[in-house]
């Protein structure tokens, strides 16, 4: 029997775990409809497929529902299996943002739940990003009022966002309250070059511990939104045409766990909404212990760096990665900061994430040409003791070792402001 919290061999799991059940084409989609408990019409897009097959029901994430969703929808239904594409936003006339997630409230989704039947049928809610706070929210909500049956939804998250929103680098994290007090088998679809895929051995624990099964399937050289990015690399692009397969194979590990009862608890906490509008990022203050963590790593030129042979220097720590944009995108900037600010106490250390080095060389000698020290983090561990939940994310160290300025995002380190502030540290 396959357990919880494993990355799964997924040739295993198509033995004999999930049949499809192959049935009439159903490619036209109907309109269907339930309503909310404040009576609001929650509308949705149905393919009809076999009553006996599972059912689909996608969520959108903050960015909406995407051509790929839509496209493995039918691919399903032609399989047997009936879907609903919901979208909550429209419903509740609201505009498509991360914002707005926060407003739909868990009887939307509760409605569907109950609407869909799990009872007499295996249900898998699928969602990505931000849109897993409502999916899990809401399954909450139908298992409160169905606590003794054993025919929980699974559930399929792709990229999830699991915490409320991206810390400040020195503040606390905070997982959504959902998280914890989840109990429901789910499958994570977690891609390789993203800042949460160095969070699971948080998350996930998080997620058991309420008694979820938890399964996950690393995604290798693909970021979050691999399956709609406009800048798709052709991994990615190679990738979102194996949607189907991937979302198929995640039904499979589902499919075979045991129904069982499952219980669950009133949620007791509420975060505030997140802000209607993206906030500016700017070098600030910083707002954690002021006593940076160790930082000792290989570098590309293969030589040792330890940032506490920088003492008396002032030193910009940069987190970055090749596949990151902002990362690329602020780069240049950085290394104008550090000619200008040649023959002064002043180094850049650029920590990298888990790349080789041959695809580093490559990315220098054709995308961004710099001559500050590339530090290797190859298993993350830097990353995880400096609390890196962004990329880039970036600190800056006066010459008496603590850290004083932080941000997470890209900046242009030409600025005036920001060169005053490295300034006034250089001259301390």
């Amino acid at each position: 029997m396959l357990t919880s919290h494993r990355h799964l061999n997924m040739h295993l799991l198509l033995i004999g775990l999930f049949v499809l059940l192959l049935a009439t084409p159903a490619c036209a989609f109907e309109t269907g409809a339930v309503r909310s408990d404040d009576g609001t019409e929650i509308t949705y897009r149905r393919l009809p497929g076999n009553k006996q097959a599972p059912l689909f029901i996608w969520l959108p994430s903050e960015d909406g529902l995407q051509a790929a969703e839509r496209e493995t929808a039918r691919t399903l239904a032609e399989a047997g299996h009936e879907n609903w594409l919901v979208d909550l936003f429209e419903s509740r006339f609201l505009p498509t943002t991360a914002s707005s997630l926060d407003q739909i409230p868990s009887s939307d989704v509760h409605a569907l739940i109950e609407a869909a039947n799990p009872t007499q049928r295996r249900v898998f809610l699928i969602s990505s990003g931000r849109g897993t706070g409502p999916l899990l929210r809401g399954l909450h909500a139908w298992q409160l009022q169905h606590p003794q049956t054993g025919k929980t939804p699974g559930v399929i998250l792709i990229s999830p966002q699991f915490y409320h929103q991206t810390p400040d680098p020195g503040e606390a994290a905070q997982l959504l309250p959902i998280v914890t007090q989840t109990n429901a088998p789910v499958f994570i679809l977690q891609p390789a070059n993203s800042p949460w895929r160095w969070k699971l051995d948080q998350t996930i624990p998080a997620l058991q511990q309420s008694g979820s099964e938890v399964f996950w399937r690393l995604l290798p050289d693909v970021r979050d939104r691999f399956y709609y990015r406009p800048d798709a690399s052709d991994r990615e692009q190679q990738v979102e045409q194996q949607f189907f397969d991937l979302i198929r194979q995640a039904a499979l590990a589902l499919h075979q766990w045991p129904a069982q009862p499952r219980s669950v608890t009133a949620l007791d906490k509420q975060l505030a909404p997140l802000p209607a509008s993206k906030q500016e990022r700017k070098l600030k203050p910083y707002a954690g212990d002021p006593q940076p963590p160790p930082l000792r790593l290989p570098g590309l030129d293969d030589k040792a760096y330890d940032l506490s042979d920088y003492r008396s220097e002032v030193v910009l720590v940069n987190f970055w990665a090749s596949w990151c944009p902002p990362c690329v995108h602020e780069m240049p900037s950085m290394e104008r900061l550090q000619n200008r600010l040649q023959g002064r106490p002043f180094t850049i250390l650029a920590v990298n994430m888990a790349e080789d080095p041959a695809t580093i060389q490559k990315f220098l000698q054709t995308r961004v040409n710099v001559t500050f020290p590339i530090l290797l983090d190859r298993d993350g561990k830097a990353l995880k003791q400096w609390g890196v939940f962004a990329f880039p994310t970036s600190y800056v160290i006066d010459r008496q070792g603590r850290i004083r300025y932080a941000l997470f995002g890209s900046v242009d380190w030409e600025q005036e402001q920001i060169v005053g502030k490295i300034e006034t540290l250089l001259d301390k």
